[in-house]
């Protein structure tokens, strides 16, 4: 049985965090604010991902682990669902993925419980966020969705489709389906989303996703991940109390994502945080190039620093100069405070 409490924002920051100044503040992050919510058996059969503990306090001595085996931060960067594939009589290519939608809770933090609403494909568990969906620009895209919610819920894509389409109507009650059907255009970093009234309760609860579209001829070769920035209110008073790049509250502090020096690192990055009108990624000891949307191959700002608002989403290109951790998190230092933030540990 787990520890459930109610969970506010100011006790979240008060727990040992406000006392603690500078660098040596946010290190301590992943070990304080956790520690009061902890889970009251502490999950043993998570997997271990064999990385470093991260700098000096990034997590250490944090009690307790998400279970990693339900949703797994470091399966998420990377796995991109193509769907299955098949070719039309046109030979245009096809591919097509079964989904659904589910009441379903989440782990944001050791031992602290968010009753989310989230998507998944049909063989494969529920996740928040939901699977990353990837294609070619001029693929022929089948989403056949059903609702096994008790609540009413739609998919909204981003990007260029019939208005049909396009996830507003029809609005799928408890039982319901329906098939988008619709071509992949333009190629960019998309996303989609539930687009059911309440706008903010559907979005916030967990029904999104990533959405990636590919130039004709691919991007150049590199180390690719996927970055959602997401954030949950816990108590449901209308203001977050935990914030996270893919769900779970500094993950990759305490366990840090593994690169190599003079690699070409990609970050898919989206933004889909409710209650908060910006969010952004800052990345320490290097410079990104930023490709913003994804939708230009020739045209990027070079830069340490993206804001952006919900639903605004960016291609991010580095290459690490030096072996060392990498400390990347949101430049709003309280959203820092609260779980946004993480490690890259470059070696040679």
């Amino acid at each position: 049985m787990s520890v459930k409490r109610s969970l506010s924002r100011r006790n979240f920051l008060q727990a040992g965090v406000l006392s603690a100044g500078g660098l040596a503040g946010l290190m301590a992050l992943g070990q304080a604010a956790v520690t009061p919510h902890v889970s009251a058996s502490p999950p043993e059969n998570g997997p271990d991902h064999q990385h470093s503990d991260g700098m000096h306090g990034a997590g250490d001595g944090a009690i307790g682990e998400v279970d990693t085996s339900r949703f797994d931060p470091f399966t998420y960067l990377y796995q991109f669902d193509t769907g299955r594939v098949s070719t039309l009589p046109t030979g245009q290519t096809l591919r097509e993925w079964d989904m659904y939608a589910v009441n379903h809770e989440v782990e944001v933090a050791p031992g602290v419980y968010y009753p989310g609403w989230a998507y998944g494909l049909n063989g494969q568990a529920p996740q928040i966020p939901g699977p990353t969906f990837r294609c070619t620009a001029g693929d022929r895209l089948r989403i056949n969705f059903s609702n096994g919610s008790d609540h009413p819920h739609t998919i909204h894509f981003h990007g260029i489709h019939p208005p049909q389409m396009d996830g507003i109507t029809p609005l799928l009650k408890s039982g319901e389906s329906f098939t988008y059907e619709f071509d992949a255009k333009p190629f960019g970093l998309h996303l989609y989303h539930c687009h059911t009234m309440p706008l903010k309760r559907h979005i916030h609860k967990g029904l999104y996703g990533t959405f990636i579209i590919d130039p004709p001829g691919g991007r150049p070769p590199a180390r690719e991940m996927v970055m959602m920035m997401n954030a949950f209110d816990t108590n449901f008073d209308g203001e977050n109390e935990i914030y996270s790049v893919n769900t779970v509250a500094f993950h990759y502090a305490k366990h840090p994502i593994p690169v190599k020096v003079g690699e070409l690192i990609r970050i898919y990055l989206v933004n889909i945080t409710e209650f908060d009108p910006i969010n952004s990624f800052h990345l320490h000891s290097d410079m990104f190039q930023l490709y913003r949307t994804g939708t230009r191959l020739d045209h990027y700002e070079f830069t340490d620093t993206v804001m952006m608002c919900q639903g605004e989403r960016g291609v991010l290109e580095f290459k690490p100069s030096y072996p060392g951790q990498y400390m990347f998190h949101a430049h709003q230092s309280e959203l820092a405070e609260l779980g946004w933030l993480g490690m890259f540990d470059a070696t040679e």
